[in-house]
């Protein structure tokens, strides 16, 4: 009988140049949302020693829990395992990957803001991640 092998998931990279924050929340959606129906990674082109407590608290009011999450260095491996390749908001300091289905999220930096200024830039993520599910013709669980 001939080999069948499952289909393979799609898988997207969300990149951010601390990966403190926009892309840790972003993966936090696409893993939540997906269940577990997309392959989700999140790195940066110059990642920070943690991620923002704050964007923790922010997603923990959504029900969604990033506390585990380690910021993780991009790398070429990275993105030539992914689908799409998110960049958000980093400008130079996040190169650009001709052939890739690429998508630069323009959003504000969370990093030293209070809850309040977070709050829409979570929900505009929220947004964003539910609208690259549809790209990928991945249903969304909630």
């Amino acid at each position: 009988m001939p080999e069948t092998s499952a289909p393979r998931k799609p898988s997207a990279l969300f990149v951010c140049v601390h990966n403190a924050g926009r892309s840790q929340m972003a993966a936090g959606f696409l893993r939540a949302l997906s269940d577990g129906a997309v392959e989700v990674r999140s790195a940066g082109s110059m990642p920070a020693e943690r991620i923002n407590p704050v964007a923790v608290e922010a997603m923990l009011e959504v029900g969604i829990d990033i506390r585990d999450e380690r910021p993780k260095v991009l790398t070429d491996d990275a993105v030539e395992a992914s689908d799409a390749v998110i960049t958000m908001g980093c400008g130079d300091a996040c190169p650009f990957y001709p052939g890739k289905n690429y998508q630069d999220w323009e959003l504000d930096d969370p990093a030293g803001q209070g809850i309040e200024a977070i709050r829409p830039i979570r929900d505009e993520i929220e947004r964003r991640v539910r609208g690259l599910l549809a790209e990928l013709g991945v249903q969304p669980v909630a």
